[in-house]
């Protein structure tokens, strides 16, 4: 049998070994799909965007079922490094010399609102997922450090974004107990959480408001109007897919566009002293094109994100890949155990932008947040109920900008993809 993402590296219906699941709020299981099924509208994958779809849909009175293979949350909503980020994936800079300002303005708002929306649910649903402000962006090269400030600048004077500023080398070492950062920009209105409590609260509050949830319920097909799992079928006009990396062929338009990606995170026992490694509680990512990513947990220990790979498995020890980049960053912290480590799939787009289709009649489709979907995920959500109520103009602004395929098609794009980040990761050495 082929290996595919769902099945590749986890246990059936098991949230991965993660301090998140470690950690998790309490939720009820959701019965498997069991034979035929109408609703107005079915969502495949119960991760951020299904779970805010399904929500936003049922305020507006839709009857919704949502199918995922496994848990809620399993996929990368569960398994992420809980950066709400400002902005889209792409910096405003880049955005303005392809698009133009005034494009690249409209989609700052949205990424502003992805944003809000997700705090406002916090608050709205009363979800316990430790919500903090702050997100650092560390330069790691100094050639860096004009862009960066240059970046801070466009958002104070062009964006009315008063809450980003640029840090040099003193101040951002007195941040970051690391030599290895040499300037950087701290958002203020970012913030970071727990991916997984953020998704259960989702799934409660879409629970709550009537949707139809069915876990361990894996679609093996799509068609118009009708999506079929082992068990059961749901008819149903209108069908939502949102499930990002683990889309695994449902659809081949998408798939040529969104490519599945591994990433991993690694938990350290409790540090004796927290804030002398990150100061003022704040979450870092960091300059280089494949990202590390860090910051403290609600019990002290240091959550980093750091390493990549692009087949059907992670690697045997995930700890030890992690561990690496972890120790070129705080090499302090080489006698501290990894309690937890884990993986998760993400998916990415080539230009580094969400990914929004009409695949057929009938049937929707977001994805490809490109590391950058806890807030964009959540308003790719909302943006997916207003089309299926009718009002399409948000949604097509995303779905209007030109997504280009990945070379090589399906039997090449993965060592393309390779070679390619391997000459990456030689750049972010030089």
């Amino acid at each position: 049998m082929r290996l595919d993402v769902l099945t590749a590296n986890d246990r059936p219906g098991q949230h991965a070994p993660s301090w998140y699941a470690a950690t998790a709020n309490t939720m009820p299981d959701h019965a498997p799909l069991q034979g035929e099924a109408r609703a107005d509208v079915c969502i495949v994958g119960a991760g951020y965007s299904g779970l805010s779809a399904a929500l936003h849909l049922r305020e507006r009175g839709f009857d919704v079922v949502v199918l995922d293979a496994h848990r809620v949350g399993w996929g990368a909503s569960g398994r992420n490094g809980g950066q709400l980020g400002s902005g889209q994936r792409v910096g405003q800079a880049a955005l303005e010399a392809r698009l133009g300002r005034d494009k690249a303005r409209v989609l700052w708002d949205l990424a502003e609102e992805s944003k809000a929306v997700t705090k406002s649910l916090i608050a709205r649903h009363a979800i316990a997922c430790d919500l903090r402000p702050g997100i650092l962006e560390a330069m790691h090269r100094p050639r860096f450090e004009d862009e960066a400030r240059e970046e801070a600048a466009l958002l104070n004077e062009h964006y009315d974004y008063p809450h980003v500023r640029f840090m040099g080398r003193d101040e951002i070492r007195g941040m970051v107990a690391s030599d290895g950062y040499f300037s950087g920009v701290l958002d203020m209105d970012a913030a970071h959480l727990h991916p997984l409590n953020y998704a259960l609260g989702l799934a409660h509050a879409a629970d709550a408001a009537g949707a139809r949830i069915h876990e361990r319920s894996r679609v093996i097909r799509v068609t118009e109007g009708r999506v079929e799992t082992a068990t059961g079928a749901v008819n149903a006009p209108h069908i939502l897919l949102a499930c990002n990396g683990y889309l695994c062929g449902l659809e081949g338009s998408v798939a040529a566009r969104v490519m599945p990606i591994n990433n991993f995170i690694a938990a350290t026992a409790p540090l004796p002293d927290p804030a002398a490694l990150i100061r003022d509680d704040v979450a870092v990512a960091d300059s280089r094109f494949v990202v590390n990513y860090f910051r403290l947990s609600r019990d002290g220990r240091l959550l980093f994100g750091g390493g990549e790979n692009y087949g059907y498995r992670f690697p045997k020890d995930i700890a030890a890949k992690v561990r690496k980049p972890m120790l070129e960053v705080f090499p302090q912290l080489a006698d501290i155990p990894i309690d937890h480590a884990w993986g998760g799939t993400l998916a990415i787009t080539m230009d580094r932008m969400p990914h929004f289709a009409r695949p057929a009649p009938g049937i929707l489709s977001v994805s490809g947040y490109s590391g950058h979907g806890v807030g964009m995920a959540t308003l790719a959500g909302k943006l997916a109920s207003e089309a299926i109520a009718g009002q399409v103009t948000r949604f097509d602004i995303l779905a209007d900008i030109p997504r280009p395929r990945f070379p090589g098609g399906a039997h090449f794009r993965t060592p393309l993809l390779s070679l390619a980040m391997i000459w990456y990761g030689l750049r972010d050495r030089l």
